[in-house]
């Protein structure tokens, strides 16, 4: 049997998981680790509690599987994007916490970029927006902010990664400092024309090019594993960032194909080939998982709160026990009994980019349950995802692509029928859920097996898509417009613009 491995490394759990060449998964281990919210809008890890519980859970996931090191092929990184991580690079010790994706401190940082007019540089080389969201500004912050940081940066002392770069460090015992493309693509910094660092922007943000990882692609060799991490060495040979790799994973190889990720947040991602494109209704261009040298992009929409909604129900509010228990409590009443719930508590992102809003209940009666809330929350997860892609499809007609026919699923949530549902109702297009939701940790081990030669091209790999479910609209065209109105006055609402 030929076996890969994948490490799935979230903003809330980190799992291992065993997938045999047909692309089904063996077993699999999972932890959750420590949220740090050190003040309002600030979101940190620990990087190495992160190191622990991925070390933890490859050994666990080939004790279930019942394999050792010996018996896999090759490993696959998929890791949450732009949480930024600096570590001294002689003793591999962080110097501040990981600051996490979902982190607004360095919004004055963004302010001062866009005063210095240099929104449309940075959109033009990056594909991205100003935003605190990206690791650019995070990174300057650490800096900036931690004592004696910049001049160690400059003498070589320290090194920066995302998440991905942080593990293969580790696991490589110091001997890597890598980086793939897809997260390269999401920092800021990178230069997607070209898949190399860009001078000028590292400069004007003050940060030390030594500090960067080497940009490789997506299916590459980024080395081999220490043998005591897992008693045998094993290569390397995948890395992406969680949103490719959920793209990749979901064959989504060609310009035009969808998928949507309902995870922590929700991530919209339509591959547009080798065509660099700007959006015009608030979107960003993203490098793709790349499996050669050649530049292939994505248009991305963000949401910042997605499947993180029910989390806050149920650790908040403590509205029910297990955060499975919602489609029960959404099921025992109709509708939202006119309930809506922006789930801005980080700011909003794509289409809208109000750093400033937080999040809001409207609509509420005496008459209103938590049923209506819980209701609330899973559509809200639906409305935001169907904002993201009416943006899409506004630039795809605009670029002369056809209307998008269907939307490929995965992520946690997308196991909630009542939420695909809706969410097909709100688009008006069929929803379609593959029999291996975990695509995002799959699409990892497609792109280690690519590299490793388990696979001989995109053709296989697209032969073992399968689809489990569709959901196809039921609701009227005229309802749904009616619904996506209200959602629009609650976004109006949320904002304090």
């Amino acid at each position: 049997m030929t076996y890969l491995l994948a490490l799935d490394q979230g903003t809330s759990s980190t799992r291992g998981i065993v997938f045999d060449r047909m692309g089904r998964i063996v077993s699999l281990s999972q932890r959750e680790f420590t949220q740090h919210y050190p003040q309002p809008g600030w979101v940190e890890h620990d990087p190495m509690e992160i190191w622990h519980t991925q070390r933890d859970t490859l050994r666990e996931a080939l004790h279930r599987a019942g394999i050792s090191a010996r018996n896999v092929s090759a490993i696959g990184i998929t890791n949450q994007r732009e949480t930024t991580v600096v570590w001294d690079r002689r003793t591999g010790e962080p110097i501040h916490r990981a600051i996490v994706w979902q982190d607004r401190r360095a919004e004055p940082t963004c302010a001062e970029l866009r005063q210095q007019g240099l929104e449309a540089t940075i959109l033009q080389r990056t594909g991205l927006r100003v935003d605190a969201y990206f690791s650019a500004t995070k990174l300057k912050w650490i800096l900036d902010h931690v004592p004696g940081a910049r001049a160690r940066a400059q003498a070589g002392e320290l090194l920066f990664g995302t998440i991905d770069s942080w593990l293969i460090w580790q696991l490589t015992g110091g001997r890597h400092h890598l980086t793939d493309v897809s997260n390269a693509a999401r920092t800021m910094l990178m230069d997607v024309h070209r898949n190399a660092w860009d001078t000028e922007l590292l400069d004007r943000l003050d940060i030390p090019a030594r500090m960067m990882p080497g940009i490789q692609p997506s299916s590459a060799d980024f080395g081999l594993t220490s043998t005591e991490i897992l008693g045998h060495t094993v290569p390397i040979r995948g890395v992406a960032g969680d949103q490719q790799s959920a793209l990749f994973g979901q064959a989504c190889f060609h310009p035009g194909m969808a998928k949507n990720t309902y995870g922590t947040g929700c991530f919209m991602l339509m591959h547009t080939g080798d065509q660099f494109r700007v959006s015009e209704n608030g979107l960003v261009t993203t490098s793709t998982a790349q499996t050669d040298a050649r530049p292939t992009f994505a248009l991305e929409g963000s949401v910042f709160v997605g499947g993180a909604v029910v989390q806050w129900l149920r650790d908040g509010l403590r509205a029910f026990t297990r955060s499975s228990d919602i489609e029960e409590m959404a099921r025992s009443v109709p509708d939202s009994g006119g309930v809506m719930f922006v789930p801005a508590f980080t700011g909003l992102g794509a289409p809208w980019w109000d750093p400033q809003a937080r999040g809001t209940i409207t609509g509420l009666t005496r008459g209103t349950t938590m049923a209506h809330i819980a209701r609330a929350a899973l559509e809200s997860i639906a409305y935001q995802s169907a904002a993201l892609l009416q943006a899409m499809s506004r630039d795809a007609q605009a670029a002369g692509t056809t209307a998008l026919p269907a939307l490929r699923v995965d992520g946690g949530a997308c196991v909630n029928d009542l939420l695909m549902q809706f969410q097909a109702d709100l688009l008006g297009i069929p929803i379609l859920r593959p029999t291996m939701v975990e695509t995002t940790a799959l699409g990892a081990a497609f792109l280690a097996g690519l590299h490793a030669g388990i696979y001989a091209d995109l053709d296989e790999l697209e032969s073992l898509w399968r689809i489990e479910r569709q959901f196809d609209p039921a609701m009227p065209r005229d309802q749904a417009a009616e619904c996506l109105a209200r959602w629009d006055h609650a976004i109006r609402q949320a904002s304090v613009r």
